[in-house]
């Protein structure tokens, strides 16, 4: 049978992590794709270190961290009074550092992709850098945002090392799809672990065909429009 709770709790965090990360990834992939600071190598590698990293590593300085005696850990129970362990918030902070990756990329690589020429016309109507980047950039850049946040979503789905350190296994508040299959399979529940890894499947499969269909997506920009 399902763990339809497990997938409810992915789903939403998932979509979560996937706001997120447009938020904060937008401006960071804006700012590696026009800058040439030099300490800017280090943070692309800072960016992509979770690419390389064993989630169990992430997972256990993150553990460290947001615990009760990490600063995260600390600042957050002096905000609400309660734990980011082993709590939907922690799962959410880890994943947004555990995706960043997959949505500063694409973001960064689409930017880039950009005519500058483009810009300074845009400028040269009286468009301001904020009105240039809506109205020109990320129409351009459309394939580029929407695969990121395809990533995003996907890779959150498959989320396992990470979540186990930071979450743990709470039905209906950390208990994640992975999770849920991991302990099914641990109790021999085969068929359970089959019948709740099959949306998992079915995802996936759909997420890696929208992204290669978004391959070369833009939307043409209204330049001239007020």
């Amino acid at each position: 049978m399902i763990d339809w709770q497990a997938v409810w709790l992915t789903v939403r965090l998932a979509a979560a992590t996937t706001i997120v990360l447009l938020a904060v990834g937008v401006p960071i992939a804006w700012w590696l794709a026009r800058s040439r600071a030099p300490w800017r190598p280090l943070v692309e590698a800072v960016i992509a270190l979770p690419l390389v990293l064993p989630p169990t590593v992430l997972g256990f300085y993150l553990l460290l961290a947001m615990g009760p005696e990490g600063p995260l850990g600390m600042l957050w129970a002096g905000a609400t009074g309660g734990r980011l362990v082993f709590s939907f918030e922690g799962l959410l902070l880890a994943s947004v550092i555990y995706s960043l990756p997959f949505a500063v990329q694409p973001f960064s690589l689409a930017f880039a992709a950009v005519d500058r020429s483009l810009l300074e016309t845009s400028w040269t109507l009286g468009r301001s850098g904020p009105a240039t980047f809506l109205r020109v950039v990320v129409p351009l850049s459309a394939g580029g945002i929407l695969t990121g946040m395809v990533l995003s979503f996907a890779h959150t789905l498959g989320e396992f090392g990470v979540v186990l350190m930071v979450g743990g296994s709470i039905p209906g508040e950390t208990r994640t799809v992975s999770i849920a299959i991991y302990d099914r399979v641990q109790a021999l529940d085969f068929d359970g672990a089959a019948a709740t890894a099959l949306p998992l499947l079915v995802a996936s499969f759909a997420v890696l065909a929208v992204t290669y269909g978004l391959r070369g997506l833009t939307i043409v920009p209204w330049l001239t429009r007020r």
